[in-house]
């Protein structure tokens, strides 16, 4: 039931996950952030089983800091797709991933990109993507709503169309996201759409 999205705007790259922790029929928390930092100028938002999402992304994390500590220079967004996109075709054949993945960067000679790479390791460069049920609806409103060079302001109204549409329309609709930018300034967070927070487990 897991919800990702992204889309690339003037000079940004802006990607949003929900942040529930589901297994079944049960909600394990509702504030796990399903987008990881890179590099300073990297973001990956992954959905999938819990345990290969998790182990995927910080394997290709802890690879794309190892290039950079060897080579002294950090490899492009364009290049960390395509690395990430052979490490699931790599393990395809052998001990398969289920993980969906957006991957988002800004590099100063081609500025901000996004791409998709799906569990098949299927590799497109986009202007807006989205995986999970909430596909069904972000995707829509992009395609109504989306369109080049749009602002910070523009996009986050946009994302938060997506939000409360997929909160009115899908019958188990994750009640919280995680929204995240990268731009020439660097990786970071946004904010946080909640409309239900975890409440700590009681102490005896």
């Amino acid at each position: 039931m897991e919800c990702v999205f992204g889309l690339v705007g003037n000079g940004f790259a802006i990607v949003v996950a929900d942040t529930s922790a589901v297994n079944s029929i049960l909600v394990h928390k509702s504030n796990e952030d399903k987008i990881m930092f890179l590099d300073s100028h990297k973001l990956i938002a992954a959905s999938g089983e819990p345990g290969d999402r998790v182990q995927f992304t910080e394997y290709i994390q802890k690879n794309v800091a190892l290039y950079q500590f060897r080579n002294g220079i950090p490899l492009t967004t364009a290049a960390a797709a395509n690395f990430t996109r052979g490490e699931l075709a790599t393990a395809l054949r052998k001990n398969p991933y289920s993980v969906n993945v957006l991957l988002a960067g800004y590099d100063k000679e081609t500025g901000p990109s996004l791409y998709y790479i799906d569990y098949i390791a299927t590799l497109h460069k986009l202007e807006k993507g989205a995986f999970g049920y909430g596909s069904y609806f972000s995707l829509s409103l992009m395609d109504r709503h989306f369109h080049s060079g749009m602002s910070v302001e523009e996009a986050v109204d946009l994302v938060d169309k997506c939000i409360l549409e997929i909160r009115s329309r899908l019958v188990v609709a994750p009640p919280n996201y995680v929204i995240k930018i990268v731009d020439k300034d660097g990786a970071r967070e946004y904010a946080w759409r909640q409309s239900v927070k975890d409440t700590p487990a009681p102490t005896a």
